[in-house]
This record gives structure tokens, sequence and C-alpha cells, in this order.
């Protein structure tokens, strides 16, 4: 059981709140949140898994030279995760205009889609732990007034694939077969997992400590 006083520094290398709420949401609270500001533009030819994973460890390696320089705590977990939406080979923008939105929606209606999560970890002596999830989800074939009115509501900015599983796109979703979690942003499951067995007390909030 862990003592008072004695949970170890978590860093979140993310500014998403969807993946700060999932965190909460089991008791988990980064002790500071950091995010990281990569190019996270597809290498010529690279495949959607090999893309989040890079990012996800680029993100980690990034937050963790900027703790060491901002002396947040040379004994931190680090912890950083990206999501990427994949039709076949192909991996979707995140969303930042209504065309890239429009041609998202116009590939995802009516078919089937993958939803990759990595999730890389550090741990304060260094270790690199890494996890990729991977989820199948059918979308509906769109209206062309369920069309309009996603694309009108805005909630499609910044999301990858140009869509929120969590917002008003739930509706959208015929079949999930995998972890809703990690197409939200953050897989609990392999996450809490993650931490837990490379020390960090994840149980920590459960017990009443602050």
């Amino acid at each position: 059981m862990a003592e008072r006083g004695s949970k170890p520094t978590l860093i979140l290398a993310s500014a998403s709140p969807r993946r700060l709420q999932l965190l909460q949401q089991v008791n988990i609270q980064p002790d500071h949140l950091m995010p990281a500001d990569i190019d996270e533009t597809p290498h010529r030819k690279e495949l959607p898994k090999d893309l989040v994973r890079r990012l996800a460890r680029t993100k980690a390696d990034v937050c963790a030279r900027m703790a060491k320089r901002e002396q947040k705590d040379d004994h931190a977990y680090i912890l950083a995760a990206d999501t990427v939406v994949a039709r076949g080979r192909l991996s979707l923008p995140k969303a930042e205009t209504i065309n890239q939105a429009s041609d998202c929606l116009r590939q995802l209606s009516g078919r089937s889609h993958r939803v990759y999560t990595a999730v890389c970890l550090i741990t304060p002596g260094g270790k690199v732990v890494n996890k990729l999830v991977e989820t199948r989800i059918r979308m509906k074939r769109l209206s062309s007034v369920e069309n309009e009115a996603y694309l009108a509501s805005g909630e499609w900015r910044g999301k990858a694939g140009g869509y929120a599983i969590q917002g008003l796109a739930g509706a959208f979703v015929i079949k999930l077969i995998g972890s809703y979690s990690s197409v939200v942003g953050l897989p609990l499951y392999e996450t809490v997992n993650m931490l837990s067995g490379e020390g960090y007390p994840v149980h920590f909030g459960w017990l009443g400590y602050d």
C-alpha cells in the first residue's frame, strides 16, 4: 500500500482535455501538463501504425527534455499518447478546416475504419515502454443533412479523422470492436497497466490520498 506523500511525479505530455479527463476518470491526476509541440506530418509511405508510434515516442522524448530543462523533477514518469484514424494505409488528418473535415467524413461514411492510439511511458529510470491499441469502427452512411449538420457544429475541429466519438458523432457509430477510451484518446486498460507495471501507484487516489 502506498504511503501518504510517497506518490512520484507524473507528467502528461499533452494539452488534450480528453486525455486528462480519462486519467481523472480512474482517479489519476498528473502533477504537470506539458504538451509537446511537434510536427505531426506523416513521412512518405509511413503506415498509420508506424506514424502513431513515432508521434507518441517523439512527444514523450520532447517532454522529458523540457522537464529536465525546467527542472520539474528528475524522477518523473512521462506519459504521452497519440491517436490516428486510418482508412487502409492512409492516415486521416486532425481536421483543422471544414474542407478537411468534409473529406474525412466522406471517406468514413458507410465504411469501416481503424483507430490507432499509441501510448509511450518513460520511467524515472529512463526505461521506455510502448503500447499500440487498435480499434475497428463501422460508421453509418451519412445523409446530406447529417453531414452538413455535423460540419456546422464545429465539433470536428482538431479531431483525428474529423470526428469525436464522445460527442455528436457517437450517433454515427454502428459497431466498435476494441477500446472506446482509446478512440477518445487514451486506452485506460492498457495505460493503467503500463503505469502499474512500472511502479507508479495507480491506486494512490483510490485509497483517499491527495
